[in-house]
């Protein structure tokens, strides 16, 4: 037979789409063709191919035409995932394995020289894909046939079945036909079926007891936790502004299985998946040169950015003045609707982005603005035009504004060590769990019509409210993100209603800066 057909996928954002490598020999000069819309790397699948299959012993017929289509057209296909299923499908046309056999099973893997294969970017995204494909159709699911390193990563979706091969004569011999089946003497260890693993060891975080003093960036970290609540600490250098962000994961409740998925997904589209850090909520802290496409994502194809990066987890924005004006304003949609849709002429891909922003600056451009035993020696001028570098718009977006002061020598030195991370993810878990049996989402995304209904605060908390936001001249926006953080302090504090001194508490959260 000389057409064969194998499939594979290819990415396009967070989606793995169905593709058919379709393999066509023929009479005529010797060529090989890729089509269907193919990238630079794999139009260089071809000489990847020849060698591997030259080298691991099989025949490569290069005295005939070979034309191999990438189906569909109209998609972009990029790396060198379809090595291993061009590979094949050769092999397949030219009768040197049973092409009928390949039904039912899926491919990618890159191939090197020697035949060895290589992982792939977005291993788990593939299995994510086969799994939701099959309970679409309600047909069995395919098998999945990767590299090491990329099988490891789809074996962590649930009932997935998933083969490890290291070699491209690995795969080959489960394809030979049924009379040589017996004969073949590739060896059994570079095949292997992988059980679908579960989480390992328990998350490691830094703790926060490693934080002394600071009580009400503690306070405010905690009930950022709880809500899903944004974050902007202001104080100046050496405070522990850093130190307290890195902790925030630790007080996040542990992830489920589905956000574990989701988030691994988006680190091995990055090529940044660890599965010794499966289960564990991600940190993202780029340094302040970062570009807008770096933040948000893109690329040709698009590639997720940090704050898809930071899915499920924190995004960790130091000294925020110093980011150029363009990426900070990129981040207000994505922190309103927790996605992001990257648009190109040609493809539109969407990668979410549901991250908590923990941002830090200094006060002024010498960092000593209302520093106890340092002079600040930036004029006014100066100091109005640094905090005019983050627009009114991108700090209406968050939620928590809360000073962070120097601490004296005394109380840094001789100070008691403070609560530890677990005894404030307790708190955070019960408060989380409260929103969850109250309105089946977190207290930051509460909303128009389910504000009203959900918030439950006593008729002098909103007079109060109400009086605070004139006085103060808040927006719309300003004022309702303190009413869903007076709605989580009560959450802490197990009550029911939200009542004045919760709202006086939240609105002491966005004093610090003024849009």
């Amino acid at each position: 037979m000389s057409l064969s057909v194998v499939h594979s996928r290819a990415l396009l954002g967070l989606d793995a789409r169905a593709v058919r490598v379709e393999v066509h020999l023929a009479n005529g000069l010797p060529s090989f063709t890729l089509v269907g819309l193919v990238d630079t790397e794999v139009k260089e699948a071809r000489e990847r191919v020849r060698s591997a299959i030259a080298n691991a012993g099989l025949a490569f017929p290069s005295n005939q035409r070979i034309t191999v289509n990438l189906a569909p057209a109209d998609l972009p296909k990029d790396s060198g995932r379809f090595d291993l299923p061009i590979a094949l499908g050769i092999l397949a046309a030219s009768g040197q394995i049973d092409g009928t056999r390949l039904e039912g099973w899926e491919f990618a893997g890159e191939l090197s020289l020697g035949g060895e294969l290589r992982p792939v970017r977005g291993a788990l995204a593939m299995s994510l894909a086969l799994h939701r494909d099959a309970i679409r159709e309600s047909e069995k699911r395919a098998r999945l046939v990767l590299p090491p390193g990329s099988a490891e990563e789809a074996a962590l979706v649930a009932d997935a079945e998933v083969y490890r091969a290291k070699h491209l004569l690995d795969v080959v011999a489960h394809f030979l036909p049924e009379s040589q089946q017996e004969a073949s003497s590739t060896d059994e260890t570079g095949w292997a079926r992988l059980q679908a693993a579960g989480p390992g060891t328990e998350p490691r975080y830094p703790d926060l007891a490693d934080v002394k003093g600071q009580a009400p960036a503690r306070r405010a970290l905690e009930i950022a936790a709880a809500g899903g609540h944004s974050l902007l600490m202001v104080g100046p250098p050496g405070s522990g502004k850093s130190m307290l962000a890195q902790r925030f994961a630790g007080l996040l409740p542990p992830m489920d299985t589905t956000e574990a998925l989701e988030s691994a997904a988006v680190a091995s589209l990055a090529g940044r998946f660890d599965i010794g850090r499966w289960g564990q909520r991600p940190t993202c802290a780029p340094h302040h040169s970062a570009s807008a496409v770096a933040l948000v994502g893109g690329g040709s194809p698009p590639r997720p950015g940090e704050i898809s990066l930071a899915h499920h987890g924190v995004l960790f924005l130091d000294e925020l003045p110093e980011f150029p004006r363009a990426a900070l304003e990129a981040l207000r949609e994505p922190l309103e609707s927790g996605h992001i849709r990257i648009s190109r002429a040609a493809v539109q891909s969407e990668f979410p982005a549901r991250f908590q922003l923990i941002a830090a600056m200094n006060p002024c451009p010498c960092g000593f603005l209302g520093h106890p035993t340092r002079t600040c020696r930036d004029t006014p001028d100066q100091v109005a035009r640094y905090q005019g570098k983050l627009s009114g718009p991108l700090l209406d977006r968050i939620d928590l504004h809360v000073e962070v002061p120097a601490l004296p020598p005394g109380e840094l030195l001789d100070g008691q060590a403070g609560e530890n991370s677990a005894a404030v993810r307790g708190r955070v878990a019960n408060a989380r769990q409260r929103a969850w049996e109250r309105q089946g989402h977190a207290n930051q995304t509460l909303s128009g019509q389910s504000l009203d209904a959900h918030v439950q605060a006593e008729p002098s908390a909103l007079k109060f409210l109400n009086t605070a936001a004139a006085r103060l001249g808040w927006s719309a926006r300003s004022t309702h993100r303190a009413l869903r953080v007076a709605r989580t302090i009560a959450d802490l504090a197990g009550s029911g209603t939200v009542g004045v001194s919760h709202v006086a508490e939240a609105v002491q959260y966005r004093r610090v800066l003024r849009p």
